[in-house]
């Protein structure tokens, strides 16, 4: 939540470090009510160490799906950027996930998989708080994103998009992604296209709103709190137009960008922006659970599903800000908070 912090962690903490770090996220996160997550470009050892550690039982956690680290091309988001020519020098050979080329998108695309990917992410444009020669736009070529998906399908993995300009999230559904994420400037053809391919909306309005209080606040490049801006507005518009045209949404916040257990505040941002509560619930639940293929899991309270269960102290379809104040969680049948307190800890 604090790039600032972020920067200055990157250069002074071990990998050790950033595990402990995920260990503590994953609880405030489960403590928040968020009882399943995608992780959708941590550090891979770290993920999939943390991942079996909440499988087992060992770390309280939502249950995860990771994506390793996020497909890209050479020079854009998700390469190096902005650093200087040592640390790039040292950074660049863990970044098995830049690509350039179908041979090398196929490569990179099994790289993630090989890494314990459970659904793969590639950036089809630029993002916010990099500082890439394209901006927000596309960055990617049709037969690079052709092959990414097609690899992951393969290897039956969904696959999900960043993307902000419209050319890239319309490249992307084109390509065949079973998700954009944060879908900023969305346009006529991009909600056509949402409807044609079945493709999942991710919002993330949280994300691009906490960007500009950080860059008010100076805690960002010029450009990227300059980009932050333009897309505030912007995933508002996009958010309105998908779903006033129908478009499938799921619930998603980019957390890492907001802080770790704020999560809930994307639902007052969407209800804000014209969705109906119960409505806004369901892009959470029922909806989010289609999208990352675990509908036979979780997203319903069911017999033999995975007894995911939350309350709050009021009706959440009559205010919806109590989805911020939850005050018992279940994960997986086991009760980790229970009147507003904390019943399992991090280890």
């Amino acid at each position: 939540g604090d790039p600032k912090t972020a920067r200055l962690n990157a250069t002074t903490n071990n990998r050790e470090d950033d595990l402990m770090d995920a260990i503590g996220n994953a609880h405030a996160d489960l403590m928040a009510g968020f009882t399943t997550e995608r992780d959708l470009g941590g550090y891979p050892p770290a993920m999939r160490t943390l991942r079996r550690a909440i499988e087992e039982g060992r770390v309280a956690g939502p249950s995860l799906l990771i994506a390793a680290r996020m497909v890209s091309v050479t020079a854009g988001h998700g390469d190096v950027n902005g650093l200087n020519e040592e640390i790039t020098a040292l950074e660049k050979p863990e970044r098995t996930s830049v690509c350039d080329g179908v041979a090398d998108c196929v490569r990179a695309t099994r790289q993630q998989i090989h890494d314990g990917a459970d659904v793969i992410k590639f950036a089809a444009t630029g993002g916010v708080l990099s500082n890439v020669a394209g901006g927000l736009g596309q960055q990617m070529g049709l037969d690079e994103r052709k092959a990414i998906v097609a690899t992951a399908h393969q290897w039956n993995r969904k696959v999900a998009a960043h993307a902000h300009a419209a050319a890239g999230i319309n490249a992307a559904l084109e390509a065949g992604v079973d998700s954009i994420e944060h879908g900023t400037f969305a346009d006529a053809r991009s909600i056509q296209l949402y409807k044609q391919t079945g493709a999942y909306y991710v919002p993330t309005l949280i994300a691009p709103a906490t960007a500009v209080a950080q860059g008010r606040r100076g805690d960002l490049s010029a450009a990227s709190a300059a980009k932050a801006e333009e897309a505030a507005g912007h995933a508002v518009a996009s958010f309105k137009l998908a779903y006033r045209n129908g478009v499938k949404i799921a619930f998603g916040t980019d957390t890492g960008v907001s802080k770790h257990g704020d999560n809930a505040q994307e639902f007052a941002l969407m209800v804000g922006a014209g969705m109906p509560a119960a409505v806004a619930i369901r892009t959470a639940t029922v909806d989010a659970a289609q999208l990352i293929g675990r509908a036979d899991r979780v997203g319903t309270i069911q017999p033999g599903k995975d007894a995911d269960i939350i309350a709050v102290a009021a009706d959440p379809v009559a205010d919806v800000s109590q989805l911020g104040r939850v005050r018992f969680v279940m994960h997986r049948g086991v009760v980790v908070k229970e009147d507003g307190r904390a019943t399992a800890f991090p280890g």
